[in-house]
């Protein structure tokens, strides 16, 4: 006899599937199949054959002829000596150099992002031309804003030395992107400039879905507007600040054009993706390339399953 004839209900934390279900499940998996299928292709293959080069001592001028060595291109010690990525002290500096840029940036775009979100959620006068301009420095390609600071920030003909010196600020040109003190850093500013645009539009969106009856009883009762802030504004937008934070993250993780357009292939700034295409492209050794990328890959998703836990996880520290 079934459950349903005897009375008996289903085991605790199980609810029955009813076929209405099923029937779902199987249409959303159809649908989803030609997407799935499409990120196969796309992201799949070309990642499996990285994977594979990697375990080769193939080169760029002679794919056709390479010969399978392990592990030797992730870490090999022969004649007492290390070699491999993992044991190049530049790449370790290329991970250094990638973590403190996503790490500074996009803490910076957050604090940013939510500032400027606040503001345009006031009622200003002039709102929608400070969406507008606010808008200008996203919507610009990455390469082109490389470029475009690259100049504003030369060390001769610049306007930012230009403007410093006119002022008084300075005594003599500083060279932004040629001393290694200061390059990673104006690479820093100038991503902060570009992307902070994308954390403030979707908090605005955030900001804009809020009920506005808390905020009608917090004003009555007297509440200063900062604690309003962080015990009512800051818990409802949580959700939208948390996915731009992952998503920024994980980009920041990947950055390639923006340092490479604005300083190259520069031990002070070189990045985990600047490393990669360094052994890849100038050197032309594909199978270190290819363990650099695999490593990179492999960083990436490792973070993204982090963050992705720490999400789900509440101010409390419990599940959602």
């Amino acid at each position: 006899m079934t459950a349903r004839e005897t009375g008996a209900r289903p085991p605790a934390g199980r609810e029955p599937v009813s076929s209405l279900d099923r029937a779902r499940t199987r249409a959303a998996w159809l649908c989803l199949a030609p997407m799935l299928l499409t990120l196969v292709l796309v992201a799949g293959w070309p990642l499996a054959r990285t994977a594979f080069y990697s375990l080769t001592d193939a080169g760029l001028s002679e794919l056709g002829g390479y010969a399978f060595v392990g592990l030797e291109n992730y870490l090999l010690r022969e004649d007492g000596r290390w070699y491999g990525v993992l044991a190049d002290g530049l790449w370790w500096r290329a991970v250094g150099n990638t973590l403190l840029f996503a790490g500074v940036s996009v803490f910076c775009e957050t604090v940013l992002g939510v500032v400027i979100a606040l503001v345009l959620d006031a009622g200003v006068r002039g709102q929608g031309l400070m969406r507008a301009a606010v808008l200008i420095p996203w919507a610009i390609p990455t390469v082109v804003s490389a470029k475009m600071w690259s100049w504003l920030l030369h060390d001769q003909f610049g306007m930012v030395n230009d403007l410093l010196l006119r002022l008084g600020l300075v005594a003599a040109p500083i060279a932004w992107l040629a001393d290694p003190d200061l390059a990673l850093w104006s690479v820093v500013a100038v991503d902060v400039w570009k992307t902070t645009p994308f954390v403030a539009l979707l908090v605005l969106a955030a900001l804009q879905m809020l009920p506005r009856d808390c905020y009608e009883a917090a004003r009555v009762d007297g509440v200063h507007p900062v604690r309003v802030f962080f015990q009512v504004t800051l818990p409802l937008i949580r959700p939208a600040l948390a996915i731009a934070v992952i998503f920024r993250l994980l980009d920041a993780m990947r950055v390639f054009d923006l340092v490479y357009v604005m300083t190259g292939a520069t031990d002070a700034t070189v990045t985990m993706s600047v490393y990669a295409r360094q052994q890849l492209v100038d050197f032309q050794d594909v199978g270190y390339g290819s363990a650099a990328a695999v490593l990179l890959a492999a960083g990436v998703a490792l973070l993204t399953v982090i963050v992705l836990m720490a999400a789900r996880l509440d101010l409390g520290g419990g599940r959602r």
